[in-house]
This record gives structure tokens, C-alpha cells and sequence, in this order.
């Protein structure tokens, strides 16, 4: 009933949107919470991403810090993140899979409404697979972010990507080659170009090495509904903090938690303050 509501005050033509004057601020841009916006860094700016996840019992949260930078130019743009899980297990809390990115901005200037970066990252095996924390082997993702514009007060992304680590390894050492793939979608309503509702819905399917090496599916499909907003410095800085709740539906029914997100965005040289 709550998500229901949510979707049909979106929908309502009456709804308010972002201020067309020029002194109000730029809308919130690059900080979805499940759902990877297809906006890159600017020249000269740099983005400090924090996120924490606790599911309902309390038992299991998850910690990343992401920083994204610049490569000279916009179309260009690197990233890392490091990962921190308690997998519910003794001694389970420790630093899972490190992941090093990089993303493309695609030339898109005749469609000003519309953004795709796709993005190929590395996925390190830092984290100690014997205790849940990582795949076990080194792997590789790709992701396709697409993010368009549809109204002043609305605006959509899109995802899909895959994983493929060939040699992962379970809790026992058993090793063997999977994959992964991932689909989400996200709506974002702009009521202030500060202040924005989310609802994202991310599905994911994920193989795992089983009990003697084989290999088992698992899926997974949440629903998130959430709020963010900004505090801009006449520095340059921006702070946007958010919240969600996770909802687990379909093969994740009866899972929730609550997802909390902080970005510091700020430039760096003299080309990220103009």
C-alpha cells in the first residue's frame, strides 16, 4: 500500500517539481543508492561515496567506501571500492572483495536528456573467502548504466551487467568458474532540486560453488524505496546524505534492512571551481 501511494504521487500531474529560476540550486545527479547513474565525474571534481547496510536481525551489515575521480577529462573516470561485512559467522567482520573501476562516458550531446557510461571493473580477492567475505579468485564485471531525463521533476536509470570470476572458491577451498548478472531500474522524483524520493528495483542472479565444487544459482530481487537530500558550500562542496529500506520480494521475500548513504563531493583544482 505505502509503495502503491508512493508511485501514484510521482505520477500526479500536479506534482511538485524542480524550480525553473536561476538561483536555485542543481538537481542531485550522481548519488542513487542501488542503481548506478550513468553520470561521470566532472573535470576537477572528486566524489568520497559512503554507504552502510544492516539487515533487520542485526546479525549481518555491510560497510563501502567508493571514491571517484576524474581521468583529465569527464568521459573518463576511475573509481575503487572497498567493501567492510559481517558475514554473522566468528570472527565474519573484515574487508571483503576490493573492486577497481573504470567507466566511459558515451559523446551523447545531441540528446541532452540522456547519459550512458558503461563500466568495466576489476574485482580483487582481498576478502577471506573461507569466512564469506569474498568470491576467492579474481574476477571481472562489466555494467551498462542508462540514465534519461523524462520530466523536469523525474528522472530514470537503468542497469544491467554481468560477473564472471573463473576460479572462485566457497568456504571448504572447493573452486570452480561463475558468473553473475544483474538488472535494476530507478525512478527519482525531483519535489526540490535539493530534496528527492527514490524507488529503485535491482534482481540479481548469482552462482555459487556448492558442496564438492558444484555449482548452485541463487537470486535475489529488491525493492527500495528512499529518500536523499543535499547541503551545497559556496566552497563547492556538496553533502548528500540518504536513506532506504530494502524490501526483499519474490526469492527474498521476508528479507528486510535499512540502507543509510553519505557523499562528500568537493573540486580538487582550480578547473572542478569554475
Amino acid at each position: 500500500m505505502r509503495i502503491a501511494y508512493f508511485l501514484a504521487c510521482v505520477a500526479l500531474p500536479g506534482a511538485v517539481g524542480a524550480q525553473d529560476t536561476a538561483s536555485d540550486p542543481a538537481p542531485i545527479q550522481d548519488n542513487s543508492f542501488l542503481i548506478e547513474e550513468a553520470y561521470n565525474q566532472p573535470p576537477g571534481v572528486v566524489q568520497h561515496i559512503n554507504t552502510f547496510a544492516l539487515d533487520r536481525g542485526g546479525k549481518t551489515w555491510g560497510y563501502s567506501f567508493t571514491q571517484e575521480w576524474p581521468l583529465f577529462t569527464q568521459r573518463h573516470q576511475l573509481s575503487y571500492a572497498v567493501p567492510v561485512e559481517r558475514t554473522g559467522q566468528p570472527n565474519g567482520t573484515g574487508v571483503g572483495d576490493i573492486a577497481v573501476n573504470y567507466r566511459y562516458q558515451l559523446p551523447l550531446d545531441r540528446y541532452q536528456n540522456l547519459a550512458i557510461a558503461p563500466r568495466l571493473s576489476l574485482l580483487l580477492p582481498t576478502g577471506e573467502a573461507s569466512k564469506g567475505r569474498g568470491a576467492g579468485g579474481v574476477g571481472v564485471q562489466t555494467n551498462l548504466p542508462v540514465s534519461a531525463q523524462i520530466s523536469k521533476a523525474l528522472v530514470t536509470h537503468f542497469n544491467v551487467g554481468a560477473t564472471y570470476t573463473p576460479s572462485a572458491k566457497n568456504q571448504a577451498g572447493d573452486d570452480g568458474a561463475t558468473t553473475g548478472f544483474n538488472v535494476g531500474q530507478s525512478l527519482i522524483w525531483l519535489t526540490r532540486p535539493t530534496l528527492n524520493f527514490m524507488l529503485e528495483l535491482a534482481w540479481e542472479s548469482a552462482q555459487e560453488i556448492g558442496a564438492g565444487g558444484s555449482l548452485e544459482r541463487a537470486e535475489g530481487l529488491t525493492l527500495a524505496p528512499g529518500i536523499r537530500g543535499a547541503i551545497n558550500f559556496s566552497s563547492g562542496l556538496q553533502i548528500v546524505p540518504g536513506i532506504a529500506v530494502p524490501i526483499g520480494l519474490g526469492p527474498s521475500k521476508g528479507e528486510r534492512a535499512i540502507f543509510f548513504y553519505l557523499s562528500f563531493e568537493h573540486p580538487f583544482s582550480e578547473k572542478g571551481r569554475q
